[in-house]
């Protein structure tokens, strides 16, 4: 396939398989610019920052930033098309992250850029709830998932039925529930949080029990630093359920200085071990302010990875687990979900309406 594109010196261009094609000859070049352009177009690496310019240097390996040009290009080239853009969050690779997102970040900062984007077409790099919650701010929208497989354990915890036999059982008691959840559960509840925000929510509630579902590793975490009894759901997240407290001691004997980082879906003897805990962005919040020169962050693989890429002074020591879900997103699907427009995120009108509320109450706080 071949993309026509743009460079930054006004040359049209096109690119198929990573290699510049240059049908006519720029009669301003001298000599030596002409020659220089044909030592670029047998040069990878040198093809590639032509294509894309500099931002993944330094972040890719010279081989997979070379790889990856085709479909970055390609996928630029289709957000103009489609007055597409692309949201991705932190657990995305590199590639996708600093390649071809225009806006990054945790659940909380994605739901909150939703609501006020220009765009015909938003494209959630993620996964499928999040795509969902997109689709609820913007439901004049085409929004896409760019694989209608990528689920969530959390998400997949807990059905609408579930909620409504809590409320049954618990009568009275309000619902929070994390925003890794289906559009339905959404539906079912009082309002929406995040990891960045749950007890803040538990506690604009006003209640002194709160049902928080689905995950039973935040709840628990939450439930330590607040008086409000908290009914949970054995929800637990794949990636953040396998770190164990020995782990941390054993990094902490190997790395004295270091700076340990904890998501809150951590188990609670985890997040005890660690000198913080908070959410994606918090945890990258935290080493852009103190820079310290070690740093662990027990969370998604990719999460480090862009961390690091963004703070190439601090040292990474890097326990990390990766997300099977996280991982269905790349530049190939991505690109498929902008040639095809699918597939196309569908949330029914009455659920919807009823989602919008929940997560509409959450960004007021």
């Amino acid at each position: 396939m071949t993309v026509p594109l743009r460079g930054g010196d006004g040359v049209r261009r096109s690119v198929r398989r990573g290699i510049i094609i240059e049908p006519i000859a720029d009669p301003s070049l001298g000599d030596s610019a002409r020659k220089a352009r044909m030592a670029t177009r047998l040069n990878p690496v040198a093809e590639a920052a032509d294509i894309l310019g500099e931002p993944l240097q330094g972040i890719l390996p010279p081989v997979e930033w070379a790889a990856c040009a085709d479909e970055i290009a390609a996928i630029r080239a289709l957000k103009r098309e489609r007055r597409a853009l692309i949201l991705a969050h932190n657990y995305m690779t590199p590639d996708i992250y600093f390649g071809v997102a225009d806006v990054t970040g945790d659940s909380l900062t994605l739901a909150r850029a939703a609501q006020g984007l220009d765009a015909a077409v938003i494209v959630m790099a993620g996964v499928y709830f999040m795509a969902e919650t997109v689709k609820i701010l913007n439901p004049g929208r085409t929004v896409l998932v760019p694989d209608r497989e990528a689920g969530c354990s959390l998400s997949e915890s807990i059905t609408a039925g579930d909620v409504r036999e809590l409320r049954r059982r618990h009568p009275g008691v309000p619902v929070a529930t994390y925003v890794n959840t289906s559009a339905e559960v959404k539906a079912e509840s009082d309002i929406c949080c995040t990891s960045s925000n749950a007890r803040r929510v538990v506690e604009s509630l006003g209640a002194p029990r709160v049902i928080l579902i689905p995950d039973r590793y935040l709840a628990a975490n939450v439930a330590r630093e607040t008086s409000v009894e908290i009914v949970t759901w054995p929800g637990r997240c794949v990636v953040h359920e396998r770190f164990r407290p020995e782990e941390i001691r054993a990094i902490r004997t190997d790395h004295p200085e270091a700076h340990v980082l904890a998501h809150p879906e951590c188990p609670p003897e985890v997040v005890a071990e660690a000198d913080f805990s908070g959410s994606t962005a918090a945890m990258s919040e935290y080493v852009a302010r103190r820079h310290p020169d070690t740093v662990v962050l027990l969370t998604e693989c990719s999460m480090s990875d862009n961390v690091a890429a963004e703070h190439p002074e601090v040292h990474f020591v890097r326990p990390c687990n990766l997300c099977p879900y996280m991982k269905m997103n790349t530049l190939a699907t991505i690109r498929r979900a902008l040639e095809t427009l699918r597939p196309a995120v569908d949330v029914p009108d009455e659920v919807a309406r009823r989602a919008r509320r929940t997560v509409e109450r959450m960004l007021a706080l």
